[in-house]
C-alpha cells in the first residue's frame, strides 16, 4: 500500500500543477523542472514560469504538507483516545486558531503585515490546547474522558468569542472571516511553506517515534502501564504533535474538516490498526486527499474557486457515514 500511495501522491502532484485555468503540458513542466535542478531541460515563457513556481508548486508543496498535518494529527488523536470518533478537533486547536484569526481581522490588527493572521491563529491554537490539557489534570494525571468534555467547553466558549468578534466587523471582514473558516490554499505562497515546515517536519518525524507505545496504549492504559508505558508521558507528548502539526495547518490554511477523520480510517482498512505503518500512511494519504480535493476546488467551478473545506466536507460526511455502515455490519462495531 505503502507504494502505492506514494505513486497516486506523485501523479496528482503532477497533475494538479499541470491543470488550471493556464493548462502546462506535463512535458514541459517536467522539462522546467529539469531546467532549474540544472539537469537539461527547457524553462517556459515567462509567464508559464511564473504561473508554475510562483503560483502553482507553492500550492502545491502547501497542500501535501497541511494534508500531512492533518492526517497524521488524526490517526495520533485517535490512538490517544482510543476512540475513533476522535480528531485533532477535539482538543480545541481549530476553534483556538479562529479566534485569533477571527480577532486579527475583526479588529483589523496588522501588527504582523500579511502574517499577522496566520501568526495569531499559531498562537491562539497552541494556548487553546495547552489550556485544555491544564484544566482537564487533576492530582498530576490527566484522563480521556475529561480531555474530551474540556475541549467540548473550551470549543463552545471559543466559537462564542468567534461569534462575538464577527458581531463588531463589517462586511468586507466578515466575508474575510468566513473564506479563512471555510478553508482556501488561494494565498499559497513559498514564504508560507517555508512558514508550515519546521512545524510539519517536527510533528511528522516525531510521531513514528511513538508508535509502539500506541500499540500498546491499545490494549488499555492499565496493560500499557504494566508494560512499563508512561502513560501520561505519552499522552502529553503526543497531545503536544497534534498541536504542533494542526496549529500549523489551520493558521495557513483556516479550518478544514474530515482530513484528520476519515483518512485514518481508510489506513487502517486496508493496512490494520499498527501504528507502526498507520502513522506514516495516514499523512501520506491525508497529502493526497487534500491535494485531489484542492484540484477540484481549482477547477470544478472556473474561474471560480470553491472554498476547500466545503469540498472535504461535502465528501467527507457522507463517505464517514458509508464507513459507519460498512464497519458495523461487517464486524458489529468498532472493534
Amino acid at each position: 500500500m505503502g507504494g502505492g500511495l506514494v505513486v497516486a501522491l506523485v501523479g496528482v502532484a503532477l497533475a494538479s500543477a499541470a491543470i488550471g485555468a493556464y493548462d502546462i503540458p506535463l512535458g514541459d513542466l517536467l522539462s522546467s523542472v529539469r531546467h532549474r535542478l540544472h539537469l537539461g531541460g527547457q524553462p517556459l515563457d515567462r509567464i508559464g514560469e511564473s504561473v508554475l513556481w510562483d503560483v502553482r508548486l507553492p500550492r502545491v508543496v502547501l497542500a501535501m504538507l497541511v494534508g500531512a498535518s492533518l492526517g497524521c494529527a488524526g490517526a495520533l488523536m485517535q490512538g490517544v483516545f482510543g476512540n475513533p470518533l476522535a480528531e485533532p478537533g477535539v482538543i480545541g486547536v481549530s476553534t483556538g486558531a479562529a479566534v485569533g484569526a477571527v480577532a486579527a481581522i475583526a479588529f483589523g490588527i496588522e501588527v504582523l503585515g500579511n502574517w499577522t493572521v496566520t501568526v495569531f491563529a499559531f498562537v491562539t491554537g497552541l494556548f487553546t490546547v495547552l489550556l485544555v490539557y491544564a484544566l482537564s489534570r487533576s492530582a498530576g494525571r490527566s484522563e480521556v474522558v475529561t480531555l474530551i468534555l474540556t475541549g467540548i467547553a473550551v470549543n463552545a466558549f471559543a466559537m462564542s468569542l468567534v461569534g462575538l468578534f464577527i458581531f463588531f466587523a463589517d462586511n468586507a471582514q466578515i466575508s474575510q472571516i468566513t473564506f479563512w473558516q471555510l478553508g482556501s490554499l488561494s494565498q499559497s505562497t513559498w514564504p508560507k511553506v517555508l512558514a508550515v515546515l519546521p512545524c510539519a517536519a517536527l510533528g511528522l518525524l516525531a510521531a513514528p517515534v511513538h508508535a509502539r507505545r500506541l500499540d500498546l496504549l491499545a490494549l488499555g492504559e492499565r496493560p500499557a502501564r504494566h508494560l512499563g508505558v508512561d502513560v501520561e508521558r505519552l499522552r502529553v507528548s503526543l497531545i503536544l504533535v497534534v498541536a504542533l502539526l494542526t496549529a500549523a495547518a489551520v493558521a495557513v490554511a483556516g479550518v478544514i474538516s474530515f482530513v484528520g477523520l476519515v483518512v485514518p480510517h481508510l489506513v487502517r482498512m486496508v493496512a490494520g490498526p499498527g501504528h507502526r505503518f498507520l502513522v506514516p500512511a495516514s499523512a501520506a494519504g491525508g497529502a493526497l486527499v487534500l491535494l485531489s480535493a484542492d484540484l477540484v476546488a481549482r477547477t470544478v467551478a472556473e474561474p471560480a474557486e470553491l472554498p476547500l473545506g466545503v469540498i472535504t466536507g461535502l465528501i467527507g460526511s457522507p463517505f464517514f457515514f458509508w464507513l459507519l455502515r460498512r464497519t458495523r455490519s461487517r464486524q458489529g462495531g468498532w472493534a
